[in-house]
């Protein structure tokens, strides 16, 4: 079998999110974690003709673990979750703790995205970003070109 590389540019405007969607797709490697062994939520990135979709899998969480910056064109996601859990007994105390954290980033295009109207929501282990395209990066309907 061979492995043929695409040249995925061709399939959205929004080329450099899927780069490094694609980076960490095409790293066999990776295995979904990061380089301290230590998981990353997957991600998927959808496009229509108005906007693009991004969904974070992050069960167990609350919207309030999250942090969502934009600064300039790098869109960061991020969160950090610390668990403590102490348990007092007659003659002994059990401490435990656990910390979870993440970062991914993405650059948007200026050209492309309305970076204004970014909305993002958390429901059922699922971070949601809506990133609405700009008018004129908009998918328009094909016209007829009368001839003359």
């Amino acid at each position: 079998m061979k492995l043929a590389k695409r040249n995925l540019n061709n399939f959205s405007i929004f080329s450099p999110m899927f780069n490094d969607f694609n980076r960490e797709l095409l790293n066999w490697g990776n295995s979904n974690y990061s380089s301290t062994s230590t998981t990353v939520p997957s991600v998927n990135i959808k496009e229509d003709g108005n906007t693009f979709e991004v969904e974070v899998a992050a069960p167990g969480m609350s919207k309030d673990d999250f942090k969502i910056t934009l600064d300039g064109n790098l869109l960061t996601i991020s969160s950090a979750k610390e668990e403590k859990n102490e348990e007092k007994r007659d003659n002994y105390t059990r401490r435990e703790f656990s910390y979870q954290s993440f970062q991914r980033s993405f650059e948007l295009h200026r050209d492309v995205v309305d970076q204004d109207n970014i909305e993002a929501r958390y429901e059922n282990g699922l971070l949601r970003l809506t990133i609405p395209k700009k008018e004129e990066a908009k998918q328009k309907e094909p016209r007829l070109i009368e001839i003359s």
